[in-house]
C-alpha cells in the first residue's frame, strides 16, 4: 500500500539546516552554500563555484511525529564526457542519529564537463521528489543529509505531521577545510565521507568546507572560516596545491602563514589542527599539474611534472608535508592550541597496498571509513588535540 502524499508544507529556512554558511533564494526554492556571499563574490574560478554549492555535510534537521517525509529538489548532476555517468546522489535519512533510509532523486539538470578541453555545458531537467515512508509515529529527530556531489536546490518539504526546529544540542562545532577527499568525491553517500564518519563517531556538529579541487589557501576561504562559529578547526593542505600547480615553495610558505593568521584573527584560542595529505604515490615526488587519463577506459589521474623541477621550488606532497611540519612546529612555540597531523597516519603505504586509490587520487568508500575512524581516534581520542577542547 502506498502512503498518502503528506499535506503539511514547511518553509525551508536557515534554522532547519546545518552545515551551510549561506542560503540563496532561487527561482525554484533555496540553494545551500558552503561559502558566504562575500567569498563567492571574490572567487573567479568555476571549479570553486561548483564545489562550494555541492552540499557536502549539509543536512536538514527537525523534530516531528511524521511517518512520511517528502523533499522536492532540483539537483544539478555532474558528468565527465567520455566516462560512464555516476549513480544518482544519495539522500541519507537519520532518525535519532541512526541511518535508517536512503533515497535518490531523478530528474534534475546535467552539468557535462570535458576534462580534456575544460568545456562545460548544462542541460535542463525537472524537479523531483525524495520520499521516505514508514517512519515511526513517535516524536523523533530527523536528519536528511544532502548528496555531497550534486548541487541541490531545495524546493519544498512536506510531512504528514508538523515539523519543529531543533535548537542547540550542546555539541561542539567542528569546522573543516580540505580537498575532494574531504568533500567526499568517491564516497558512497553523504554520511560516508570521512569527515562525516569521524563526526558521527565522536558526536560533533560538522561544517565541511571540503571543496573538490579547491583547497588552495584562498584568502576568501580563510576569511569565511574566520567568521564562522567553531569550537574546533582543521585544515587539510596538500594535494590540490600539487595537482593544480598554482604556486611554488616560495609562495607556499607565506600563504600557509597568512591562512593561519586569518583563522587566528577570528579564533585566537580555538584548537586548530593542520593536516597534511594522505599518501598519493603519483604526486609524492612528482610535481603537478595533474591530468585526467582515459587510456584505460575509465577516469584516472596522473602527474605530468618533472621531478627535477623540485630544485626550482616545484611542490610535491613530500615537500609540502615537511614544510607544514616545520611551520606548525615554529608557530606552536607561541600558539599552544596549534597542532599538526601527518596525513600518512590516516592513509599510508600499508593502506595503499591493501586499499589502492582506484583512480590514483581518491580513496574508495572502505578507505574513507578507515580515514574517518583514524581521524576520530587521533584528533578526538585521548591525548588528541580535540580531546578536551
Amino acid at each position: 500500500m502506498t502512503s498518502a502524499r503528506p499535506s503539511i508544507t514547511t518553509p525551508i529556512t536557515a534554522d532547519l539546516l546545518r552545515g551551510a554558511l549561506d542560503l540563496e533564494r532561487t527561482a525554484h526554492g533555496v540553494l545551500p552554500h558552503r561559502l558566504p556571499a562575500r567569498a563567492r563574490a571574490q572567487n573567479a574560478d568555476p571549479q570553486v563555484a561548483m564545489a562550494e554549492a555541492m552540499p557536502s555535510g549539509v543536512r536538514l534537521v527537525f523534530r516531528t511525529r511524521a511517518t512520511v517525509v517528502e523533499l522536492d529538489v532540483l539537483a544539478t548532476k555532474m558528468v565527465y564526457r567520455g566516462t560512464p555517468p555516476r549513480p544518482d546522489g544519495r539522500y541519507d535519512l537519520l532518525v535519532d542519529g541512526r541511518l535508517t533510509g536512503q533515497a535518490t532523486a531523478g530528474g534534475g539538470k546535467v552539468l557535462a564537463i570535458d576534462l580534456t578541453t575544460g568545456a562545460v555545458t548544462t542541460e535542463p531537467g525537472p524537479v523531483a521528489a525524495v520520499r521516505f515512508t514508514d517512519l515511526p509515529a513517535t516524536d523523533k529527530e530527523v536528519e536528511i543529509w544532502l548528496p555531497q556531489r550534486e548541487i541541490t536546490e531545495l524546493v519544498a518539504l512536506r510531512t504528514d505531521a508538523p515539523v519543529e526546529t531543533v535548537g542547540d544540542r550542546g555539541r561542539r562545532v567542528w569546522l573543516h577545510h580540505g580537498s575532494s577527499i574531504s568533500h567526499g568525491s568517491d564516497a558512497e553517500s553523504p554520511t560516508g565521507t570521512w569527515p562525516a564518519i569521524a563526526a558521527g563517531l565522536v558526536g560533533v556538529e560538522l561544517v565541511n568546507l571540503g571543496f573538490s579541487g579547491s583547497a588552495l589557501l584562498d584568502p576568501f576561504t580563510a576569511r569565511a572560516m574566520r567568521d564562522a562559529p567553531a569550537d574546533l578547526i582543521s585544515v587539510k593542505i596538500g594535494i590540490n596545491l600539487v595537482n593544480s600547480d598554482v604556486m611554488r615553495l616560495r609562495a607556499f610558505t607565506p600563504a600557509v602563514h597568512g591562512f593561519l593568521d586569518t583563522l587566528r584573527d577570528g579564533h585566537p584560542d580555538t584548537p586548530l589542527l593542520v593536516v597534511s595529505s594522505i599518501l598519493c604515490p603519483i604526486q609524492e615526488d612528482t610535481p603537478g599539474p595533474g591530468a585526467a587519463d582515459f587510456s584505460t577506459g575509465t577516469l584516472r589521474f596522473r602527474a605530468t611534472g618533472d621531478p627535477a623541477e623540485r630544485a626550482a621550488g616545484k611542490l610535491t606532497l613530500r615537500v609540502i608535508r615537511a614544510e607544514l611540519a616545520r611551520i606548525v612546529a615554529a608557530r606552536a612555540a607561541d600558539d599552544p592550541n596549534l597542532h599538526h597531523l601527518d596525513g600518512l597516519e590516516l592513509y599510508g603505504d600499508a593502506d595503499f597496498a591493501e586499499l589502492p586509490l582506484p583512480d590514483q587520487l581518491h580513496p574508495d568508500p572502505v578507505a574513507d571509513r578507515r580515514i574517518g575512524e583514524r581521524f576520530a581516534a587521533l584528533a578526538f581520542g585521548p591525548g588528541g588535540p580535540f580531546a578536551n577542547a
